[in-house]
């Protein structure tokens, strides 16, 4: 996890807690040492992120308090409109409302001056094949991976052939022609990829499954670097 990601990460976690959050708590959440967890800190109250702490309590994050407002060059407004223009036409329907729904944000926001950047780039992307189809609704699936959550699969693979899985969701691949669920599969003990469009049903199981998602990842991470070095 970049250094970026982590201070967003705490503010995150602060935001969310009920009581104070210890230097521990936070390290641990994150996966760093102490030590990074302190310079982290000491970055963030440098930047008037009003967080206060005290030595055996905790850290806490003053009620009200919000992140600035990004300011965007017209390379990094170009990056986003962009990437919501292929969303919109390569996500699935609840996804692709959200992708518009950003570009719409993104022209509100920004300073009058970059709203054309956002108009002249918001739809350029093209693509000759249909986006795939599914029969489920992707806002679960996204819960389930953001959750943690098992998930029940009724499959069909491309040669006919039906199982039934049970799948931890670790994320969601974007091809052009297709979306792939990347997945351990509890049934086969082992990593999986399975095509959005080729799933009859799923279900949330309701029950978290036992891993981060992080280090789920990077042992995916790990597998296919092995595979790929094995070619």
């Amino acid at each position: 996890m970049r250094k970026t990601e982590r201070l967003f990460q705490i503010i995150q976690v602060l935001r969310g807690a009920k009581a104070p959050v210890t230097g521990r708590m936070l390290a641990d959440e994150l996966e760093v040492s102490l030590r990074t967890l302190y310079r982290d800190m000491a970055e963030l109250v440098a930047q008037r992120v009003p967080i206060t702490g005290e030595a055996g309590t905790g850290y806490v994050l003053d009620d009200g308090y919000d992140m600035p407002p990004l300011m965007l060059t017209p390379d990094e407004l170009d990056a986003a409109a962009l990437g919501a223009s292929w969303v919109a036409r390569h996500g699935d329907p609840s996804l692709a409302r959200g992708a518009r729904d950003l570009i719409a944000k993104l022209s509100e926001a920004v300073p009058e001056e970059l709203r054309p950047i956002i108009l002249d780039n918001s739809f350029r992307t093209v693509s000759s094949r249909p986006s795939p189809e599914e029969s489920f609704d992707g806002a679960i699936l996204r819960q389930a991976i953001r959750d943690r959550l098992k998930l029940s699969l009724h499959y069909l693979d491309t040669k006919g052939a039906e199982s039934r899985r049970i799948i931890w969701p670790l994320f969601i691949a974007y091809f052009d022609h297709a979306r792939l669920i990347v997945s351990w599969c509890e049934t086969r003990e082992d990593f999986r990829h399975f095509r959005t469009d080729n799933v009859q049903s799923l279900h949330i199981e309701g029950q978290k499954y036992p891993v981060r998602r992080e280090t789920a990842i990077r042992d995916w991470e790990a597998m296919m670097a092995e595979r790929r070095s094995k070619k």
